[in-house]
Parts: C-alpha cells; sequence; structure tokens
C-alpha cells in the first residue's frame, strides 16, 4: 500500500484510531506512516502489514490478532476493540472500510499522476481496467497484465480474486509508480459489481459473456444480465464501456451506459473484429482488426488512427481464448499499444492460469492431459468440449472427464443433461463422469447415444483415476472439466504427473 499516516487511514475508513501498547496519547501515533501489504489472512502478515480482522463464515479474524501482531502487523482494523501492543482502528463494518481504503487509495495515485508522462514525453497516469463476465474474467485478466507490464508496472489480481475482499486488496497493491490496475470483478448477486466499480472507477469496463454461471444464486439468466450490466451503468462520459458484440445480451448493454461503447468480436460490425480462428494442440491463431470510421479524432478508430491488423499466436488451445486475447488486445490498444506489440506479448504466454486449458507434462506415455478443472459453466464447458474435439487428431481417441458444474441451482439438471448429450454429438469416444452431481451428464450421454461402455460413472477422484488408469491407452487426449468444488483439477494432476 502507498504510504499513509494512521490519522489519514482513519479518516479514509470512518473509524477511531486506538493507541497501541507502546504509547499513551493517540496523538503521538496519528502521524506514524504505514506503507506495509494489506492482508485479511494473518498467514501473510509480513512487518508493516495492516490486518483486518474481518468476520467470516466460518471464523472471526479477531481470533488471529494475536498472531498477527507477533507478524509484526503495523496496524489492526477491526469492527470491535480487540487486545493487541499493536495501534488498531475501530470501524462499524471491516468489509466497508476495507472498500473504502481501497478507493482512496486509488483515488490518491490518480491524482499524483495526473501529470505523468513516460519517457516520450506523452500522458501517463493511472489507468484503471475493469473486467467481469460469466466466463473468461481470469485469463482476460492474465493476459491483459501480460501486455501491459511491457508499458509501465502494472497491478493484477493473484488468481481469482474478484470478490468484495480479493478485488479491494489488490487495488490496495497498487504505488505511486503504477501505470495499469486491472481488476477482476466477480459476483455472485445483485450489487457486487456497482461496490467494485464505485471503489475503482474504471477507465474502461469490459464485459466478456453473460451466461449461466452461478446462475443459482442470481436467479436465472436475466437476473445475471442485469447483474454483469452494473459494470457499465455507472461509468461516466469519459470513459469506455468495452462489450463482446457475439453475446446479444452483452451487446444490449450499449443502451444502459453514457460511456463511449467499443465492441469487439467476430461480427461484422465489431469495432475490433476477430476473423480466421483456428485452434489445434500446439495453440490458438486468429487475426485481430480495429477498423476505422470513429468521430473522436484522439481515440482508436478515428482518423489519426487508422485500420490496424495483427496476427495472433497463442500457444493456449481453444476457439473461445481468441475472445478473452482480443478483449486484453483492444483494452491494451484503446490506451495505445499497438496491437502487433500486443500480440507479441501474449505470444510469451504458455497458459491462461493454471488449471485452465493446461496441457500437462507428465502424463502416460502417448497420452495428452489437458487440465480446465478450476472453473466450469454450461459455456465454459462446452467451450472445452468443442477444443477437445477440434484438436483430436485421426487415429486418436477423444476422453472426456467431467465433474459437477457448481452454483446452478435449479438448472443444475438441465444444464447437466445437455453437456452430456453435447459429448455425443461432438463424436467425443469416452466419457467418465466424476460424482453424483454430475450423474445426468452420464445419464443423458447414455440416452443419447445408446453408448454401451461409452460412458463411465464414478463415484469419487480416486475412482475415476483407477478408471482412467486401466482405460487409457497410447493416443488418447484426456480433457478434466468440472467446477472448482468437484476438485477434479487434482485428478487432472495426478493423470498430467504433476505433483506440486
Amino acid at each position: 500500500m502507498i504510504a499513509m499516516t494512521l490519522a489519514e487511514i482513519a479518516a479514509a475508513v470512518d473509524g477511531e484510531l486506538i493507541t497501541g501498547a507502546q504509547h499513551t496519547d493517540v496523538a503521538d501515533q496519528a502521524d506514524l506512516v504505514v506503507e506495509g501489504s494489506v492482508e485479511t489472512d494473518s498467514r501473510l502478515v509480513t512487518p508493516g502489514s495492516v490486518f483486518f480482522a474481518l468476520p467470516g463464515e466460518v471464523t472471526d479474524g479477531r481470533r488471529f490478532v494475536p498472531a498477527a501482531t507477533e507478524a509484526g502487523a503495523a496496524l489492526v482494523i477491526t469492527p470491535e476493540r480487540v487486545e493487541t501492543t499493536a495501534p488498531q482502528i475501530v470501524v462499524a463494518d471491516g468489509y466497508a472500510a476495507l472498500a473504502a481504503l481501497a478507493h482512496e487509495v486509488v483515488a490518491r495515485v490518480r491524482a499524483s499522476s495526473a501529470d505523468r508522462v513516460d519517457a516520450d514525453g506523452r500522458p501517463a497516469p493511472l489507468r484503471v481496467v475493469g473486467i467481469t463476465g460469466s466466463n473468461g474474467k481470469t485469463s482476460t485478466k492474465n493476459m491483459l497484465a501480460t501486455i501491459l507490464s511491457t508499458q509501465g508496472e502494472t497491478i493484477a489480481p493473484k488468481g481469482s480474486f474478484n470478490n468484495h475482499v480479493g478485488a479491494p486488496i489488490s487495488m490496495l497493491r497498487i504505488t505511486h509508480d503504477t501505470r495499469f490496475l486491472v481488476v477482476e470483478m466477480g459476483a455472485s448477486g445483485k450489487g457486487h459489481i456497482a461496490k467494485l466499480v464505485s471503489i475503482a472507477e474504471p477507465d474502461v469496463g469490459v464485459v466478456l459473456k453473460v451466461g449461466l454461471a452461478h446462475a443459482g444464486e442470481f436467479g436465472g439468466i436475466e437476473a445475471t444480465q442485469k447483474a454483469k450490466s452494473e459494470m457499465v451503468t455507472d461509468l461516466p462520459e469519459t470513459a469506455t464501456a468495452l462489450l463482446n458484440v457475439d453475446d446479444d445480451r452483452v451487446a444490449a448493454m450499449r443502451d444502459l451506459t453514457r460511456a463511449r461503447v467499443v465492441g469487439f468480436g467476430t461480427a461484422a460490425d465489431a469495432d475490433y473484429r476477430i476473423a480466421g480462428i483456428e485452434t489445434d494442440r500446439t495453440g490458438t491463431r486468429f487475426a485481430l482488426t480495429r477498423s476505422v470510421g470513429g468521430a473522436d479524432q484522439d481515440q482508436p478508430g478515428g482518423p489519426d488512427h487508422p485500420a490496424e491488423t495483427a496476427d495472433v499466436r497463442l500457444a493456449i488451445i481453444g476457439e473461445h481464448h481468441a475472445m478473452n486475447a482480443s478483449a486484453a488486445l483492444t483494452v491494451a490498444n484503446l490506451w495505445g499499444v499497438p496491437l502487433a506489440t500486443g500480440a507479441e506479448a501474449l505470444a510469451s504466454m504458455t497458459r491462461a492460469e493454471r488449471w485452465r486449458m493446461e496441457i500437462l507434462p507428465g502424463g502416460p506415455e502417448g497420452v495428452t492431459v489437458i487440465n480446465d478443472a478450476y472453473n466450469a459453466s454450461p459455456d465454459s464447458t462446452a467451450a472445452a468440449l468443442r477444443t477437445l474435439a477440434q484438436i483430436v487428431r485421426p487415429g486418436e481417441r477423444a476422453v472426456a472427464v467431467l465433474g459437477e458444474m457448481s452454483e446452478l441451482g435449479e438448472f443444475a439438471t438441465e444444464e447437466h443433461d445437455r453437456l452430456g448429450r453435447l459429448v455425443v454429438r461432438l463424436g467425443i469416444e469416452q466419457l467418465v463422469v466424476v460424482g453424483r452431481g454430475a450423474m445426468p451428464i452420464h445419464q443423458a450421454a447414455t440416452l443419447e447415444g445408446s453408448w454401451d461402455g461409452e460412458s463411465v460413472f464414478t463415484e469419487d477422484v480416486d475412482e475415476a483415476v483407477r478408471t482412467l488408469q486401466a482405460m487409457l491407452r497410447p493416443g488418447d487426449v484426456v480433457l478434466v472439466k468440472s467446477s472448482n468444488s468437484a476438485g477434479l483439477r487434482i485428478l487432472g494432476d495426478r493423470l498430467g504427473g504433476v505433483t506440486e
């Protein structure tokens, strides 16, 4: 976190500063400066950190204040006064305080960088992008961070830090030297994305897709669309809403924002148009073209920015990653990074993220294992299955290992059934279904194809591993796909010889 005094932090979070054991007067500590990391996990605290003692579903952060203090926390922020030798700020709501501190830090860095220029004398203020969508947020975030890091200090979330805790923690990592802040914005209900947008105030808001991920929590596709639209509804006129025009629900959001709208996708009217997508076991290739015709003199697409095309080559498999990469390339291009420069940066990526269409090196001899079992929704699973069908060569066998897609609520049976039928229609030769929650996949595939042994149901990961070890043969290409909660990422690692 940037340097702030205890008094400034207390004012930002609307809390009461209470002296630590070393001091008898609050005034003695008010001017003390803190600039360490901000943590909600006491195990991550290092000397100088700020520790937020947040209440949780399983435990209470106040229980870990002694451990945080022993690890060197310079400040504790807590919803109730605690026994500690460190200074503490008592707040009404710990989560609101975390959001308020993140907003203050981002605002201060914006202000301090307003007149900053780069080595060539061009304006270089802090730029902030928010990314949401039912699928692809983390991959797009990683791709964009890879591109922007070639231009200056870039802060992006670790893993999938995209909720009301993880996103502010990521924002608080910025410094006065940060050029770009990439914020992944997830949600499990109404108002969640709007809150994150109000904290970060993005210059660009990206909406990738509206699908059935978390539909059980949102209450259906229409509610999901409304929640995702929170990314753009409060953007000011000076910001840009970047929309996937191939998704009708996303494209319709152009009518909900005051911001300038830029579209990307394969559609003919996309401002950044994708064409010629090809994918095989070595990666994904496509062309991205920025059109001419924008009215703004200083914006891509305007008279000073003629048409530009880049050939993009990803070492990441899957047609759906062409959309994620195009979103990343577009954001960077809006901020002055040539498409070709962005494409060159993306070519260096060996994977989008751990457990996302990750080809593993140590599987059985002659067997290719693709571990994509960190997240799963109906859309992302269908995309992964289509990729599996595309990359199998003549004489090879496609094997799908599927587990439960979580958080689908009343749509769970229908959507798992749909996937089982899709497996058959794509010509995937062997299916292994893992766990009771995924049973409808097995039942639907058996009914759709009148299969006899081509679909196998297993109760758990251990049984699935034993089944696959007996089943697999050289030339098999194995896709492992499920939600994180189903635990199939561990199965994929075991099959692929990964022990980390």
